[in-house]
């Protein structure tokens, strides 16, 4: 039994490296699409273009504009002169927020009034506007609170007013990258994509040329076929997010926190489920152009609903219980405390066995069609 799987194991090996478009495909495409990731798939906002529109012109509101342009976020890149320039720069994308301080503003803090200003933010992308208008919280509560600090010494009871002071800690992301968060994401998800992709394309290559026939009345049986032809493309995989992980440790000082043996155990659990579904895609698709379309139709919604880019638990309570069969999640999970927590099975084990149950039923229900088709 094992020699004829062999044989057909090391076929396939020939036949992927016989192609060097393949190899660069397998090898080169997936390091290419973590550095370029690696640098896109970045939600820290260092650069808010900026303009500044000052009516007021006092010692206070310079002040102010001063830190707001003193941070590493905004960047004073116009000043403008009236409200009609105001609409003109949003309108043009030319910056991103105008910060606006009208008349009165230090004359209203001198006399222990409220004084007030005004950001106008570019609300196309919700997300950046909900950060940049946290960076602004935070200034304006700094100014605020030395103002009236100052005011309370001025006053000579400086020592009855009192103070809370915030101490925050970040656990497993100190500096809250949000690279060392999506980089191991984007990992999982080149690993799905290719391990998808060849497992149905190999399959469905035979069809087209004409060599399935042989290989049924030949004295393979199923199952051998079966383990020839997933088990190069479950190696190439490990050796692809081996590869990987590296680059993401090496190039983007991504935090490999926990063990490197646990990750790739934890891969081989998972490649049941893509290699059992890409086995299936193989069994319904009659021509490659059929099994692509088949592949990305089952890959967005996978991503999408893995909790990739969006927290799961933010969904629709009914599109929650559609995430309990998808195998992505449970590997997002596992994948990410690996690197940032350096967790083992005795944290993981809840992910695993969900994910090594749906690995099973995928791999045995597609391996029974298979075994149909080729009967």
């Amino acid at each position: 039994m094992f020699e004829r799987a062999k044989a057909i194991l090391i076929k396939e090996f020939k036949q992927i490296f016989r192609d060097g478009r393949m190899k660069t495909i397998i090898f080169i495409s997936p390091l290419i699409q973590i550095i370029l990731f690696g640098y896109s798939a970045n939600k820290d906002i260092t650069y808010v273009p900026t303009a500044i529109y000052d009516r007021d012109n006092t010692s206070e509101s310079r002040e102010l504009l001063r830190r707001f342009t003193y941070s590493k976020y905004f960047v004073p890149e116009r000043y403008i002169l009236n409200d009609k320039q105001q609409d003109f720069v949003l309108n043009k994308g030319l910056v991103n927020t105008v910060i606006r301080i009208d008349r009165g503003f230090g004359r209203n803090l001198r006399g222990n009034k409220d004084a007030n200003i005004q950001l106008a933010f570019d609300g196309t992308d919700s997300n950046t506007a909900m950060i940049v208008m946290g960076y602004a919280n935070t200034i304006m509560s700094s100014f605020q609170e030395e103002t009236l600090a100052d005011k309370a010494q001025a006053a000579g009871f400086f020592n009855t007013v009192p103070k809370v002071e915030l101490r925050d800690r970040a656990w497993f992301n100190g500096n809250l990258i949000t690279r060392n968060y999506y980089l191991p994401g984007v990992i999982a998800t080149i690993v799905t994509m290719m391990s998808l992709m060849l497992t149905a394309m190999a399959i469905v290559k035979e069809k087209e040329i004409g060599t399935m026939e042989q290989l049924t009345v030949s004295p393979l049986r199923p199952l051998e076929l079966i383990i020839g032809k997933l088990m190069p493309f479950a190696v190439i995989s490990l050796i692809q997010i081996f590869l990987i992980t590296l680059l993401g440790v090496v190039w983007f000082h991504i935090p490999l926190r926990g063990n490197l043996f646990f990750l790739l155990f934890s891969t081989c659990i998972y490649l049941f489920t893509t290699l059992g579904i890409g086995l299936f895609i193989s069994t319904i698709s009659s021509t490659q152009q059929e099994a692509n379309m088949a592949v990305f139709l089952f890959y967005m919604p996978t991503v999408l609903l893995s909790g990739f880019a969006y927290p799961i638990s933010n969904m629709p309570q009914v599109i929650q219980w559609f995430t309990i069969f998808n195998p992505m999640r449970y590997f997002m999970v596992i994948i990410r405390s690996i690197f940032l927590k350096g967790v083992g099975i005795e944290v993981l084990w809840p992910q695993l066995v969900p994910l090594l149950i749906i690995g099973v039923v995928v791999i045995t229900l597609s391996s029974l069609r298979f075994r149909k088709g080729l009967s």
